[in-house]
């Protein structure tokens, strides 16, 4: 393997995992938007006796 075909390789590699990275943290963030809102609607409902 060249020294160009493996810099490509690792390129690829490297690409592939920032797009995980991202993946990941977009998810971890809807996670976290769902968490505040259902604790916001139970914490007002819970303050309404409902």
């Amino acid at each position: 393997m060249s020294e160009k075909e493996k810099n490509d390789r690792l390129a690829r590699e490297r690409d592939e995992i920032a797009a995980h990275v991202a993946r990941f943290r977009a998810t971890q963030e809807k996670f976290r938007r769902e968490r505040d809102e259902y604790f916001t609607t139970t914490l007002g409902n819970a303050r309404l006796g409902a």
